[in-house]
């Protein structure tokens, strides 16, 4: 199945070092060779991180990650952001083509929403009756699409992000009776991230140490690139790192990152 990345600080962040490794995952250290994405959440960080941002970067590529010169450019050119998304596809529905790569971007309530799944979904065939509708076929857009219209008719505007978590969880349920549900959300406040098998997370703070990829022979010392106050949250389908703590998401589980730390909603 695909790999998914995801990513939320309190601070903008540079995600090369993550992205790296996961990469590799798109054809060199994995067969998911089918396409991948990634969009960054950027704004004016005067805002602060509560408002969250609204500028969105979005890349796309039916080539596979380990060879894309796009990729390349995403692992070269060290975009900061607080919120993160990537995806390396391996097809299960939907013909390998730009349009069916994750992740997928759609507005609501004046915000960018951005959506990545891992999964098979069987007979999943939602009304859509509203102003969302797929553009590829991928059984994935669809849960996407049904999601921000059933948001969309669940809330008149952008609710708490708290308000947010307790009808995603409903909604996120409902779609994974149809079989494999792991997926990231974000609208630049936070980073929700459902599991109905394989997630797991690492929170990097103070005080920061080595951590060297899974996937590439390659460390880093993130105390030589963060401050004492700087939070990071990294999602995962499989660890990218060996000398880091990774704590797996339990089935049916949603849970949620804001400013770089877990939330007990």
């Amino acid at each position: 199945m695909c790999q998914l990345l995801g990513m939320n600080c309190n601070a903008p962040t540079d995600v090369t070092f993550s992205f790296r490794g996961f990469a590799q995952r798109g054809g060199a250290t994995d067969h998911h060779a089918d396409g991948w994405g990634i969009a960054f959440f950027e704004g004016d960080s005067s805002t602060g991180s509560n408002g969250g941002d609204k500028g969105l970067r979005h890349f796309v590529d039916h080539l596979p990650a380990c060879a894309s010169p796009v990729a390349e450019l995403i692992r070269r050119y060290p975009i900061k952001s607080r919120n993160v998304i990537a995806h390396i596809r391996k097809a299960t529905q939907g013909r390998v083509a730009l349009e069916n790569c994750h992740p997928f971007v759609r507005e609501l309530w004046g915000r960018y929403w951005v959506f990545a799944h891992n999964g098979d979904l069987k007979n999943f065939a939602p009304r859509l009756h509203g102003s969302f509708r797929p553009v590829g076929n991928t059984d994935s857009e669809r849960a996407f699409c049904w999601i921000m219209q059933e948001l969309a008719k669940s809330h008149a505007d952008v609710p708490s992000v708290q308000e947010l978590s307790l009808t995603l969880r409903e909604l996120a349920g409902q779609i994974a009776r149809h079989g494999t549900f792991n997926f990231l959300l974000s609208n630049g406040q936070a980073l929700w991230a459902h599991a109905s098998t394989s997630l797991v997370y690492v929170e990097r703070r103070h005080p920061f140490a080595h951590a060297t990829l899974s996937d590439e022979d390659v460390s880093v010392n993130f105390a030589e690139h963060t401050t004492s106050s700087d939070r990071v949250a990294v999602v995962v389908t499989a660890p990218l790192t060996t000398n880091e703590h990774w704590t797996a998401f339990a089935p049916g589980e949603l849970k949620v990152f804001v400013d770089g730390a877990l939330q007990q909603y």
